[in-house]
């Protein structure tokens, strides 16, 4: 019992000492000054691999064909690719081809490959390829199948090329500065598939197709992508209501994406299709009837006729 008065006398002078440690200790950290905030960094990047050249379009037609859903090589070869006087990261050069009419007044320019994850957009623009040299109108087309190999030649194909960038969050959309890498932070967790880059157009692929607009001044841009099987729209006309079985559900704009900075910022209206497979094209009479609605639709909006 005396031990445990004499415990209970002593307890009030343990506490305050506790509390004037405490009190220091909170007094220091007031006066220490405050953390300095430190950017994102970048992702860790790949491994190097070995870079297959693709210097010819049989050489292209050779590293893609295989890996593509319903391409086979002759196929590839009958697209009559030609260097577009552009290299990726790594230095492969990308590839387009031009089928043009005779009465040409719109100029189209059709992507795909952005991502390069998703095999079935390189796909879809080859079977367009052989569609528009069979179908009359009235358009310049310029197709760019795949604006990333380095991202779909990888041995697993990545979103992103090789320097780790997502191409489609690297285009020059107004505050990109602020707005790119705050939403890359907090909206997807520094995700590092949606890496927007550094800069904008710190990538010689991004950087090509910036300058083509600039260049070439396409009337419209069709930018095809997977996997969300929807139609999506930016731009100052009215939007195509559906492709083939694709229907129109805009899913807003995104800091650096092409729609963003095409449509909104430049005024060129950009369709992009979300086909419902990266690994898988939608049936042959599915991409014709897709086709079909693009010509139907650039006739009655853009007057392609």
């Amino acid at each position: 019992m005396d031990q445990l008065f004499a415990w209970r006398a002593r307890r009030p002078v343990a506490l305050c000492g506790l509390a004037l440690a405490s009190l220091t200790w909170v007094t220091a950290l007031a006066a220490a000054p405050a953390p300095v905030p430190v950017p994102p960094k970048a992702p860790a990047k790949a491994a190097p691999v070995a870079v297959a050249p693709m210097t010819t379009p049989q050489a292209f037609c050779d590293a893609v064909a295989h890996r593509l859903p319903n391409v086979s090589k002759a196929m590839c070869m009958r697209a009559g690719l030609a260097p577009a006087n552009a290299r990726s990261a790594q230095g492969r050069p990308l590839y387009q081809r031009d089928v043009i009419s005779a009465n040409a007044h719109l100029r189209v320019l059709v992507i795909g490959g952005i991502h390069g994850d998703e095999l079935s957009s390189t796909a879809l623009v080859l079977n367009w390829i052989n569609a528009a040299m069979e179908t009359p109108s009235n358009i310049h087309w310029r197709f760019v199948p795949l604006m990333n190999p380095d991202g779909m030649l990888l041995p697993k194909p990545t979103r992103t090329n090789a320097n780790g960038v997502d191409l489609n969050r690297n285009f020059p959309t107004p505050n990109w500065d602020r707005e790119a890498p705050s939403y890359w932070n907090q909206r997807t967790r520094n995700d590092p598939r949606r890496y927007p880059g550094p800069k904008p157009l710190s990538e010689p692929e991004s950087r090509w197709l910036h300058d083509e607009m600039e260049r070439w001044k396409p009337n419209l841009i069709v930018s095809v992508h997977a996997p969300y099987g929807v139609l999506d729209f930016d731009g100052p006309t009215v939007a195509p209501q559906r492709l083939g079985r694709l229907y129109l559900d805009q899913v807003g704009i995104f800091p650096g994406s092409l729609g963003n900075y095409g449509g909104v910022h430049k005024k060129v209206p950009v369709v992009t299709i979300e086909l419902p497979s990266a690994l898988r094209t939608p049936q042959e009479a599915e991409i014709r009837q897709m086709w079909l609605d693009l010509l139907r639709w650039t006739a009655e909006r853009l007057g392609a006729n």
